[in-house]
């Protein structure tokens, strides 16, 4: 894991600059270029590709380029340059449609409940304008609801997680008995084992509505994404063909 691989290089590179150049737009470039829900004003066709590029700060893009090199120069060297990055790209879109699909979810549960007790379509797209409502309707409706509503049609998601974790999963995939030691457990742990306990802890953080502030099913999205194209490819030995 100690090379870095042209589309790596590329992508580390666009991931830095896209960040640097964030720090300096008094959070203009969020708005742009982080994904919103689709029906939010402030959404954008080309954020659900420019999202993989923003990064909420300095640890969150550390993390993810650091898993970037170490997992996906290897895929490269495997794959070749233009089969790395359709399955990069792939997973990264795959993502944003589970994490957008839920949205979706939260969003009608709490417009059907609203709409249930009475509650206008102005008056619902009012509370996701401003966050504010009359607490009587609490007695009909839940405060999980109201806030899950809110945050999935206001929320934006960023990073290159959703893409990383699919890279995650087709390492374990390509390589499952190669051991990864880990800073914080000082026993190496092969990644067919690894890999898919992070994936289930991210699993039931997202089930259980944990407040990490992380999009957890964007990261579920990119690892089945990354899954099946890294099961498929290797069932059917694709990944001894180079697209280049």
């Amino acid at each position: 894991m100690g090379k870095i691989t042209d589309s790596v290089k590329f992508l580390l590179i666009l991931n830095v600059l896209f960040f640097i150049g964030s720090q300096f737009t008094n959070g203009i470039a969020e708005r742009l270029f982080a994904l919103y829900y689709f029906e939010n004003p402030n959404f954008q066709f080309w954020q659900p590709l420019t999202s993989m590029f923003m990064h909420g700060g300095f640890m969150h893009i550390l993390f993810n380029m650091y898993a970037l090199w170490a997992f996906g120069s290897p895929l490269e060297m495997r794959w070749g340059q233009k089969k790395f990055l359709f399955f990069y790209f792939s997973a990264g879109l795959g993502s944003v449609l589970i994490y957008t699909l839920v949205n979706y979810y939260h969003v009608q549960a709490g417009m059907d409940a609203l709409l249930n007790i009475g509650m206008s379509h102005e008056q619902i797209m009012s509370f996701l304008s401003t966050g504010s409502y009359n607490t009587s309707i609490l007695d009909s409706v839940s405060q999980d609801t109201i806030q899950s509503m809110y945050q999935s049609y206001n929320g934006v998601a960023l990073g290159a997680s959703g893409a990383v974790y699919g890279v995650l999963v087709a390492f374990g995939i390509m390589f499952p008995n190669v051991e990864l030691m880990l800073m914080f457990v000082p026993v190496p742990i092969k990644a067919k084992y690894f890999i898919p306990g992070l994936i289930v802890l991210d699993l039931v953080l997202g089930i259980t509505g944990a407040p990490t502030g992380i999009a957890h099913f964007a990261h579920i999205g990119g690892a089945l994404f990354g899954f099946i194209m890294a099961w498929y490819w290797k069932k059917n030995s694709f990944d001894n063909t180079r697209w280049n």
